[in-house]
């Protein structure tokens, strides 16, 4: 790949979001020279995006930061098809009143990255065009431009079929609308580049087609690497389920213990994708040998946290961390659950504590009994062995908590209420 010219291109690059281009050098040139206008799609099909989204949203951070304009496309039209990509099954259909609680819960994260205005970046909704479209006139004016033969060859359509797994018409018409989206977007505010992960790249270069043969300049197409960990695990899930990055959803302590577990492989690789860190900091670091990569990783963490949920609350985090693993004692800001005192009084099983009802340390009481099987669950550091025992006031420790543990980095505090 010959050297890039503009500054966008070339920090992404050399950080490694860039998997496929539609005109690299093209795309290059036209940066060089012009201040462009680029988006992403974010459709709301849940109330907080996770972690998987944060490539998608540290490109549109580098956009702006080189003096680029992003846009953010909140998906309030498109969620009410559902995506099939990557999907072996049809999407919840989701009410108005849930897309729009959706929306506001995503659209808290994008303040911490971007900076708003006329000028600056924007966010709009595709329900503003999508939701008055005309069938007929769509049909017509859109529709026509598809082929039914290459729409039954991208992936969201073949594997299902080759499974014998539904494919609703619905989401059938989901490309069409994702693609009439660029087109709709390059008309209302000159966007000409659509940026996201590789699984899109069928319905970007979809949308880049359209744009042709509407008649729109010339649009192009850029996609970031499938993202998985050194150990072939999907980027943003655990065992407990998926790393939130709201705060109601996901506490900003546990958000930076899920960056201090990296593994020693990917460290490199998620400081330059996740922090602002310059690179030969990063190249420090990841090369510093044995244990001290640790050091390393906790860098990471707090930088990560700091992007998401502030510098304060990325030093707390970390001084929570090292009051619990250094000092071994119970740090009043680790995460807090509450329970009714009546509830210890009566005796509260320990497999519901430590399960998806209560603290969430465990997505399951079928995964709690395996857990402390294998001696993974602790009550106030002592290794739980019984998986009927119970707990009650008398387990309330001097700072009127019960300290539940499960291995030796995921903590919650019981707080009797």
């Amino acid at each position: 790949m010959s050297a890039l010219k503009s500054d966008f291109l070339r920090i992404l690059q050399e950080r490694g979001f860039i998997h496929q281009c539609s005109d690299l050098d093209g795309l290059d040139a036209v940066m060089k020279s012009d201040r462009i206008t680029a988006y992403i799609g974010f459709d709301c099909t849940a109330p907080s995006l996770h972690v998987g989204s944060l490539v998608q949203i540290m490109m549109l951070h580098w956009l702006q930061k080189t003096g680029h304009r992003p846009i953010v496309l909140m998906g309030g039209g498109t969620t009410r098809i559902g995506d099939p990509t990557g999907r072996d099954e049809g999407r919840k259909v989701l009410s108005a009143a849930d897309i729009e609680a959706n929306k506001a819960g995503i659209a808290q994260v994008f303040s911490k990255f971007l900076s708003f205005g006329d000028e600056a970046a924007i966010m709009v909704d595709n329900a503003e065009w999508l939701s008055d479209i005309n069938y007929l006139d769509f049909l017509r004016d859109v529709g026509r431009h598809f082929s039914i033969n290459r729409m039954m060859s991208f992936d969201s359509v073949r594997l299902r079929l080759e499974r014998e797994q539904e494919l609703s018409f619905l989401e059938f018409n989901y490309m069409l609308l994702q693609a009439y989206d660029y087109v709709e977007l390059n008309r209302r505010y000159d966007v000409t580049l659509q940026m996201g992960g590789s699984d899109q790249w069928g319905n970007i270069v979809n949308g880049l087609d359209l744009g042709r043969r509407m008649g729109t300049k010339q649009l192009f197409a850029l996609t970031t690497p499938l993202l998985t960990t050194a150990s072939g695990a999907k980027m943003g899930k655990t065992a407990a389920g998926a790393v939130w990055l709201n705060a109601e959803a996901l506490s900003p302590y546990d958000y930076w213990q899920f960056w201090r577990n990296t593994e020693d492989a990917d460290v490199g690789k998620f400081l330059r994708l996740f922090t602002l860190l310059p690179m030969d900091e990063i190249a420090r670091l990841e090369s510093l040998p044995g244990a001290e990569i640790n050091e390393a990783k906790k860098v990471l963490a707090t930088e990560a946290t700091a992007l998401m949920h502030g510098r304060e609350a990325a030093e707390a985090a970390t001084e929570t961390a090292r009051k619990t693993f250094v000092e071994g004692s119970v740090a009043q800001d680790l995460p807090s659950v509450g329970v009714a005192r009546g509830t210890l009084e009566s005796g509260l099983g320990v497999l519901t504590a430590f399960g998806p009802d209560i603290t969430k340390l465990v997505p399951s009481t079928s995964e709690a009994r395996r857990q402390i099987k294998g001696g993974g669950l602790r009550v106030n550091d002592v290794q739980v062995t019984d998986e009927k025992a119970m707990l009650g006031l008398g387990d309330l420790t001097s700072d009127g908590v019960i300290k539940l543990s499960f291995g030796r980095k995921k903590h919650v505090l019981l707080r009797a209420e």
